[in-house]
């Protein structure tokens, strides 16, 4: 099949679309994978292995200062919806023309689109196009069950699940209806009445890309949702080579901490020295050995040590191994990161989704309960890192559940998935 893929958002949105197209380009088929970026230079280095098409989308680049403004405003705002609005109205809807434009120019040359799970501009262009449209859930927060609700309260039961579920629903059309609807109103086509049913998840297939350690497969969902697991691939050239000074610095005492904001971490140079100093006075006072990542600490006037090592980028499936536990923003790929490497979590999570990951780590007993950036110090932060290493249960659950996911291939069977659907339809 041709293959038209199209993704947006930052690095743990894009690597897993690397790894699908690089898995279904192997499998036989001709993919094209078109990445919207933010921030320019950063992804034009990136190429598949295999040779399957890389197209990237620059059509509104953020400055440090933009970036570092936009996830200000995010983590200062408590409210989920409000903290999702600011987030596409700052982020993506000045991209959202330029992937309509992509959208419709992949489904002009392909069989089959596959999108992330935000990505309306191509279920719209799939749709008007009569195409099937794949569904890709980085998160499994978003997938309605009566199993399971949006909050991740228990105790509701299944009539109170279903009851948030559908006043969440309400909320999520009042706040983002509008994005897909200007672009269907441009193609001729009739309103969308439920963003969840029609966008985050597809009728044709829904791939859930988190390992079932994480994401056991609620008995309501329908057989086109999967769930896939993790979506992984070798190292991305941007995500840097380990550290030469690595080795001499695990050499010369206890595993450390590795503790990194990843793509939350400030653009600006104030911004990073704010954060190394919490992360670098949380290791001193919970007296681990640390290595904190973050890509201008000489710029803020950091220096290495015995006891902390600082490095811009290290590609973390090779690094997390050497460590005692991770501390980390609670994204989809950290996470899956931390989990498959066999290593317990500290979440300090900037928004509500980041919340979820620390909840689901704490909840299969490889974490304890999540912070919030806005609120966390030194001192919190020094005293879970004293509890964590204090907890021997803790890490040797985490083993567990680490070698559990390494016998796991996300990619094949998201590859696999998505042929024994496409088995069933005509092109």
């Amino acid at each position: 099949m041709k293959i038209g893929m199209l993704t947006w958002g930052s690095h743990g949105d894009i690597r897993p679309f690397l790894a699908l197209a690089d898995g279904l380009q192997l499998a036989g088929h001709e993919v094209h994978l078109v990445i919207t970026s933010l921030e320019a230079g950063t992804y034009d280095k990136v190429r598949s292995a295999v040779g399957a098409k890389i197209t990237v989308l620059t059509p509104h680049t953020f400055t440090p200062e933009q970036a570092q403004a936009v996830g200000h405003t995010a983590y200062s705002i408590r409210d989920p919806m409000k903290q999702m609005a600011a987030i596409l109205r700052l982020a993506f809807a000045p991209a959202e023309d330029a992937m309509f434009e992509a959208a419709q120019r992949l489904c002009a040359e392909s069989d089959l689109l596959v999108g992330h799970y935000f990505m309306h501009p191509l279920q719209i262009a799939a749709e008007h196009a009569g195409l099937p449209y794949v569904s890709v859930l980085l998160s499994h927060a978003g997938v309605p069950s009566d199993y399971v609700n949006p909050l991740g309260l228990s105790m509701l039961g299944r009539s109170g699940n279903r009851l948030l579920w559908w006043l969440t629903r309400i909320l999520l059309n009042r706040t983002l209806r509008h994005y897909p609807d200007r672009l269907r109103r441009q193609l001729g086509m009739a309103p969308m009445r439920d963003i969840v049913s029609e966008v985050w998840v597809s009728r044709h297939l829904s791939l859930v890309a988190v390992s079932p350690q994480l994401c056991p497969r609620q008995p309501d969902w329908p057989e086109s949702i999967q769930v896939c697991g993790f979506l992984d691939r070798p190292n991305c050239e941007l995500e840097g080579e380990l550290p030469p000074s690595l080795a001499g610095f695990l050499a010369a005492g206890e595993a450390p901490v590795y503790m990194t904001f990843g793509s939350w971490m400030p653009k600006d140079l104030k911004g990073q020295e704010v954060a190394l100093r919490l992360l670098t006075d949380a290791a001193r006072q919970a007296n681990c050995r640390a290595i904190i990542q973050c890509s201008d600490w000489q710029a803020c006037g950091f220096s290495s040590d015995e006891r902390i090592l600082y490095v811009a980028a290290a590609p973390h499936h090779q690094i997390f191994p050497h460590c005692l536990a991770i501390v980390h923003h609670g994204g989809a790929g950290t996470t899956q990161s931390a989990t498959l490497a066999g290593k317990p979590s500290i979440v300090i999570a900037n928004l509500s989704e980041q919340e979820h990951w620390g909840r689901e780590l704490q909840r299969i007993g490889v974490a304890g309960k999540p912070a919030k950036r806005r609120d966390v110090t030194a001192r919190s932060l020094a005293g879970q890192i004293r509890q964590l290493l204090g907890t021997p249960a803790m890490g040797e659950r985490a083993r567990r559940v680490g070698e559990a996911m390494r016998q796991e291939d996300g990619v094949a069977q998201a590859v696999r998935q998505i042929e024994i659907r496409s088995g069933r339809e005509s092109f």
